[in-house]
């Protein structure tokens, strides 16, 4: 009897395993225009993402930024608005560097979340469907000296949207 609930147990834990999951920011979809001889389907992200400056920047004020999610697929999807401006400054999810590389010091704070997100951590986007939310720079990272800063969103893991184009801004006195 032992026997059998240990095979059972053993059987269990390999189908579990064997199981991939989804991810609820990618979508698998068939593009004839970059099919490759081996290969007739290209995976990309559902939920994707783009920083505009709203105004100049400068030293000293604040330093406004737009930040905009897309689904850009035809069905609904969801993104965590954990480690993005949807939620009010808990983490460090995006990097801020000087020209030289010199990275801005993260002043806010830094929570410690529960795994998986619960529902309510989710935003829904309608197939087509933006939003937008704009945020101060300012509020979390220390920026004190002018010049041009790149900006690169690092939490694509955690939320789900994908920014491929990271953001160059220029800071002056």
């Amino acid at each position: 009897m032992i026997r059998r609930n240990t095979v059972f147990a053993l059987c269990t834990l390999l189908f579990a395993a064997c199981s991939s999951p989804k991810n609820i920011s990618e979508q698998t979809v068939t593009d004839s225009t970059m099919k490759s001889p081996q290969d007739s389907t290209v995976t990309r992200q559902a939920i994707t993402g783009k920083m505009a400056l709203l105004s100049a920047a400068k030293i000293g004020a604040p330093i406004n930024i737009k930040f905009t999610v897309y689904n850009t697929t035809d069905t609904a999807a969801k993104f965590c608005k954990w480690h993005t401006p949807f939620e009010k400054l808990m983490s460090k999810y995006l990097d801020v560097k000087d020209a030289d590389g010199n990275e801005a010091n993260y002043i806010g704070p830094m929570a410690k979340r529960i795994m998986p997100p619960p529902a309510y951590s989710y935003i829904t986007l309608n197939p087509g469907d933006s939003t937008a939310v704009d945020f101060d720079l300012t509020q979390g990272y220390a920026i004190d000296k002018p010049g041009t800063y790149t900006i690169k969103y690092n939490a694509v893991g955690m939320s789900g949207i994908a920014i491929e184009k990271d953001l160059q801004i220029n800071i002056v006195k």
